[in-house]
């Protein structure tokens, strides 16, 4: 994750848990379902799970809440700081992100919501690649994030969210890295996955891959 992503994640850090519950209308949609959105997660969760991108610890909390042993990964210290604040010494949060973190072992499944999008492509396929040599066989990737069925839907999100007048919006779709599910799918096919998708909401897909 690029130092601006970071320093976005920082500034953001007090506000997030006030944008995720759609108070602010420019991401509303972008938010909506976001407790369904974490559930969907939760469930297809199981074993010892790393969560990549912890942020203030709202997934986090509820695999925890299932029982399950989460170890969380989250590069930004006042998210850090939050997240820890919400779950105390129950939960493991590492310094680190999607390509750069400790070694961690005996992982059953790793998820992250709202966050793979600051990667570019060549470093999702580079992070994919990583986890495919972590995983055993059966074990899972759960992702939940902003992505489009292809270029041309990401296209139109960009050209509908300017004529909604929503020119944050518009800027984040034109500056970080949505990608589509075809490239998605190949990168996961090649590192021996089995993936499907399910919407969510207009802008937000579940992805769930399982290593054969």
């Amino acid at each position: 994750m690029g130092r601006e992503f970071l320093d976005v994640f920082e500034q953001w850090a007090d506000s997030y848990d006030e944008s995720v519950s759609g108070h602010n209308q420019e991401y509303k949609e972008v938010f909506a379902g976001y407790e369904q959105i974490l559930e969907a997660v939760k469930e297809r969760s199981m074993g010892h799970v790393v969560e990549f991108g912890v942020g203030t610890g709202n997934l986090t909390k509820i695999l925890f809440e299932k029982g399950l042993n989460v170890t969380g990964i989250e590069p930004s210290v006042p998210m850090r700081r939050i997240a820890e604040a919400k779950l105390g010494t129950n939960v493991k949060i590492l310094e680190g992100d999607f390509l750069h973190f400790p070694e961690i072992i005996n992982i059953d499944t790793i998820v992250s919501t709202y966050a793979f999008h600051h990667l570019t492509d060549e470093e999702k396929d580079e992070a994919i690649a990583k986890y495919g040599k972590l995983l055993s066989k059966g074990g899972r990737i759960v992702f939940a994030d902003t992505m489009f069925e292809s270029g041309k839907d990401y296209n139109n999100a960009i050209v509908e969210a300017k004529a909604e007048g929503f020119h944050n919006l518009a800027k984040d779709l034109e500056t970080e890295y949505y990608t589509t599910i075809p490239n998605l799918r190949t990168i996961l096919e090649k590192s021996g996955f089995i993936v499907r998708f399910k919407r969510c909401n207009n802008f937000v897909w579940l992805m769930e891959a399982e290593k054969q």
